[in-house]
């Protein structure tokens, strides 16, 4: 497998490159988001790289970064996606929108990319949200995450300030409970354990 490819780059298209390393040209197909950062012909280029291996063509993939490079194989893992759907999925959104849409079940974001119906959004939550956790950038998944968390927080404060209970206690209360919820974007749950902390 070729990891990555350095050389000069030669040709820039619609949807891929032409790197030119020692005289051979290597095409290397990428997402637009790469595409459209990249330097003039003739500027030394380096890109990481995907072999894609099939019985009548071997076709390369180009990545900025090892993070796009690791998610492009992890989608190419879900039931569904080639190589033409990850590499649209990547062109529409950075890693991160894509961890973060994962992590908080958002179907919608990855059905905004051409290719991606309902239930293709639906398997590449299902089927990645645990295999996200071996991966380098669990961090960034959990980071994520974090601002569906923060929305839960926020609103189980009003609802007990509401209900008569002073905004402090009402924030501690939520975040103890926040952090001992199983579901923790279900407010519902949050309220109930925050509400019985406040009671004790």
């Amino acid at each position: 497998m070729i990891a990555h490819v350095i050389g000069e780059l030669s040709v820039v298209e619609a949807d891929h490159v032409v790197i030119d390393v020692g005289g051979i040209g290597y095409k290397v197909y990428a997402p637009l988001s790469v595409i459209a950062e990249l330097p003039k012909p003739g500027a030394k280029l380096k890109l990481f790289t995907y072999t894609h291996v099939k019985e009548d063509a071997i076709t390369l993939y180009g990545f900025a970064d090892t993070e796009q490079q690791n998610t492009f194989e992890l989608l190419l893992t879900v039931t569904g996606v080639g190589p033409k759907v990850a590499l649209n999925i990547l062109s529409v959104l950075p890693v991160e929108s894509i961890v973060e849409a994962i992590s908080r079940d958002d179907y919608l974001s990855l059905n905004r990319v051409p290719g991606v119906g309902n239930k293709m959004a639906q398997r590449i939550v299902l089927e990645l949200k645990e295999k996200m956790a071996t991966l380098a950038w669990v961090e960034r998944a959990k980071k994520a995450a974090a601002p569906a968390e923060h929305a839960v927080v926020q609103d189980v404060v009003e609802g007990l300030v509401a209900l008569g209970y002073d905004r402090q206690a009402a924030r501690r209360a939520a975040e103890q409970a926040i952090s001992s919820a199983t579901d923790k974007k279900d407010t519902s749950e949050v309220l109930r354990l925050a509400l019985k902390r406040l009671t004790q």
